[in-house]
């Protein structure tokens, strides 16, 4: 799978584990120097507390459009540190 933005590769992984319907990449597969932290928050009752990334290419900005949970709940442990993406992050094959 590849998450792309902007005409940026953002990660490439044969890895990705799929929750909801979300690829969540592992964290050594993700290019991070595209990724800011965000003080953004949400909260699954299955995942638990998911962190955000605003992803920011070609000084175009993408606020909070990846996120991922440091500290899943035990239904979700095997996606902790991974990434997923939304808000026009292409993820395909």
């Amino acid at each position: 799978m590849k998450a792309i933005w902007n005409g940026q590769l953002l990660a490439e992984s044969v890895e990705t584990i799929v929750i909801e319907g979300n690829h969540y990449f592992p964290p050594k597969d993700v290019n991070l120097d595209f990724f800011n932290n965000s003080d953004y928050h949400t909260t699954c009752h299955i995942k638990g507390k998911a962190f955000y990334y605003t992803i920011t290419v070609n000084g175009q900005m993408n606020i909070d459009a990846a996120w991922f949970y440091p500290s899943p709940k035990e239904p979700a442990k095997e996606i902790k540190n991974h990434i997923a993406f939304w808000k026009g992050v292409e993820v395909s094959l």
